[in-house]
């Protein structure tokens, strides 16, 4: 009897393990993606039939060490695998042999369709079996229903990916050794590159060819009983007047009396209402983002990809994409995020703050809308919920997003407003003043909120008395020069460059040193002239906003389908290749003169120069390569050490290029701050306080 039970366990035994190995040869299905990240967040929604794994970007791409583009050949491109890809796809090979099915789910972009059709070609995938899925936020649902309708990969993304490549490519190609043989190595050319650093330098010419005029203002205190307000001088007998002189304020002086009463002849009191901004696109996103949070345009990108990934929010929630997918042009809002935002507004701040037929703006010329505005996936998870689990540049690029977006779907801010004009003798002046009177979309979104000015109680024939004016000379200011935002919102305008294009493209012209960031503004440097003029003298097209906008509409047509892109870019290469052989026919070396650094070289006595390297101006030997002796450039403040009062205080750079000050004895002295101390600050003998960041500093030196 026991022999019998003995025998049904070790039968059931085996059958359990039968089971398990049955099940462990059941095949899953492989999703691939781009980043760890993205996998990561994709494979929890997904379960356990599917296993994601990341291609880590791009795994094939035009060769570097030649063109790669058979020009002779309608332009066919040669691509090979990227090196040190090798393990990667070789590891994806694997996969997709044991897969039962894959489905490649890179970004919702020409560049992430360019990324799947690679992937085809090299797994040897069915390009007739629908295995590309798209979606443009990752969450559950939406992630979800992607899988559900897979389609074939759109070739005509495809091909406008490899138009834009290759075009760049011919261009680059073309030029950059043109570069290398009349200036120096290292040198490169572009379409997008060389139309931004052309509006530098076309914004440095009118800055140093600007003439000052001079102006007067004359702006003036009243009083009606104890309340007083501002008002400036309009002109006469209700003409306007400008004032270019001091001639022209004694002029007006002479028909005022001072100690007399001021008419208010007119009163104008409305209400105005002021609509909220459309949510981001990808320009505007960077744009606000340089001026609110001083973001860099590929910081700004870089927490922007990550907030799009996913980030753990912890418990019960995990991985999670918190934001839409950040490269869009359009301003397009889905229903179900409009529904969802309607009702968090009418719950959070009540029924009159919720937009029942949000404002539509007007979409740029040229975009695709292709994908959403940036959104936050959620609209009920607020910043504030979340905070913990960002990092700083996470949480301040969200707070951001969300608030913008919540702002688009909210009714307009409502102001007072009352125009004033003052009269004596035939001399206006007038004053304008405006209160809130219903917050609307500022409740959600305060940066945008228009500071309260009011004046006091005004009605036509009450008297005002004088109590100050205050005549002031100026002089007009030149044209500013370029930030990273306005720079950005000049190339969309012109029509330059799509979203992806740029943060690469301001990274470039200051990786190059055409460009040096000097208070957040750029200043085009002696090389990027010198590149600048070579560019524009021998090939006009590539530095002709109109032309290269011209180039962009035509690419975006191949992504429709509208045009074929062999076509198009033989159209542009043709004339192109001619100025390319001209150039090189004709082109003269230019010299660069050295700048001495006033110092000898202490090896062997030569004068030292000043010479441009990967991270800035270093001093070298004039006889390099005879000699090799190179030096740091030191930058003293004229400060000594408030730490060892030995060494003196010298500004120093990050790996970042990040200023800070420290010590000169370093690292004898640990001194280091993020902040410039001053004689002031020292004067007491105290030292600034060395901050998380500064701690950092020492770490990163």
């Amino acid at each position: 009897m026991v022999e019998t039970e003995n025998k049904k366990t070790i039968k059931k035994g085996t059958a359990k393990k039968t089971t398990k190995r049955k099940r462990s040869k059941v095949k899953k299905n492989l999703v691939i993606v781009e980043s760890p990240s993205k996998a990561k967040t994709i494979e929890k929604y997904l379960g356990s039939s599917y296993k994601v794994v990341a291609s880590l970007g791009h795994i094939r791409d035009l060769p570097k060490s030649t063109l790669g583009v058979d020009v002779e050949h309608d332009y066919d491109p040669k691509y090979i695998n990227i090196r040190g890809k090798g393990d990667v796809i070789k590891g994806l090979r694997k996969e997709a042999k044991a897969a039962k099915k894959v489905f490649l789910a890179s970004d919702p972009d020409r560049e992430g369709e360019a990324i799947a059709w690679h992937l085809q070609h090299i797994l040897n995938l069915d390009s007739e079996t629908p295995n590309r899925v798209v979606f443009n936020e990752i969450t559950k649902d939406t992630i979800k229903n992607a899988f559900k309708t897979p389609r074939q990969i759109n070739q005509d993304l495809v091909d406008a990916q490899q138009a834009r490549r290759i075009l760049d490519r011919l261009v680059g190609y073309s030029i950059s050794p043109i570069l290398w043989k009349t200036v120096k190595r290292g040198l490169s050319a572009g379409r997008v590159q060389s139309v931004a650093l052309g509006l530098i330098i076309a914004r440095e010419r009118q800055i140093q060819s600007f003439e000052p005029e001079e102006y007067w203002t004359l702006d003036s205190e009243f009083k009606k009983s104890r309340s007083k307000f501002k008002a400036a001088f309009y002109g006469f007998d209700d003409k306007k007047q400008p004032l270019p002189d001091n001639e022209s304020v004694q002029a007006v002086f002479g028909r005022i009396d001072r100690t007399a009463d001021f008419n208010i002849v007119k009163v104008d009191a409305k209400e105005r209402k002021r609509n909220p901004q459309q949510p981001f696109t990808t320009s505007t996103m960077q744009q606000t983002a340089n001026t609110q949070l001083n973001f860099r345009t590929r910081k700004t990108m870089m927490a922007a990809q990550q907030l799009y990934e996913g980030v753990n929010l912890g418990r019960g929630i995990g991985q999670i994409g918190l934001i839409t997918y950040m490269r869009t042009d359009s301003t397009r809002i889905s229903s179900i995020a409009r529904n969802a935002a309607a009702l968090y507004i009418h719950d959070t701040w009540g029924e009159a703050y919720s937009q029942h037929k949000p404002i539509q703006g007007k979409m740029p010329e040229g975009a695709q809308d292709a994908h959403e505005a940036i959104r936050p996936t959620d609209v009920t998870r607020t910043p504030e919920m979340i905070k913990d689990k960002l990092t700083p540049d996470q949480f301040k690029l969200y707070s951001l997003i969300w608030s913008r977006f919540v702002a688009s779907q909210m009714t307009p801010e409502v102001l007072d407003t009352m125009a004033v004009t003052i009269e004596q003798n035939g001399v206006i002046f007038r004053a304008n003043g405006s209160k809130t009177k219903f917050q609307g979309f500022t409740k959600a979104y305060p940066s945008a909120k228009e500071k309260d000015n009011a004046l006091p109680s005004l009605s036509e024939g009450d008297l005002v008395k004088l109590v100050n004016i205050n005549p002031e000379q100026h002089f007009t200011l030149p044209p500013a020069r370029y930030s990273e935002a306005t720079l950005i919102k000049a190339l969309e305008e012109n029509g330059v460059g799509r979203p992806s294009t740029y943060a690469p493209t301001l990274d470039t012209i200051q990786r190059r040193n055409y460009v040096r960031i000097d208070a957040r503004k750029f200043v085009p440097t002696e090389l990027g002239e010198i590149v600048q003029t070579i560019v524009e003298n021998n090939f006009p097209d590539i530095t002709d906003t109109k032309f290269t906008a011209s180039v962009e509409r035509e690419l975006d047509e191949v992504e429709t389908g509208d045009k074929q892109w062999v076509p198009v870019i033989d159209s542009f290469f043709k004339p192109f290749s001619k100025e390319v052989e001209h150039a090189e026919t004709t082109l003269e070396k230019v010299i660069m003169h050295d700048e001495l650094a006033g110092k000898d070289c202490e090896i062997c006595g030569a004068p030292m120069i000043v010479k441009m390297g990967r991270y800035g101006k270093f001093y070298a030997c004039a006889r390099f390569p005879d000699c090799r002796n190179t030096q740091t450039i030191i930058k003293e403040i004229g400060l000594p050490c408030p730490k060892c009062h030995k060494g003196q205080i010298i500004e120093r750079k990050t790996k970042r290029q990040r200023t800070f000050y420290g010590c000169s004895r370093y690292p004898d002295c640990d001194f280091v701050s993020w902040d410039k101390p001053t004689s002031e600050t020292l004067a007491d003998g105290t030292t600034p306080k060395t901050s998380e960041k500064d701690k950092e500093v020492k770490s990163s030196k």
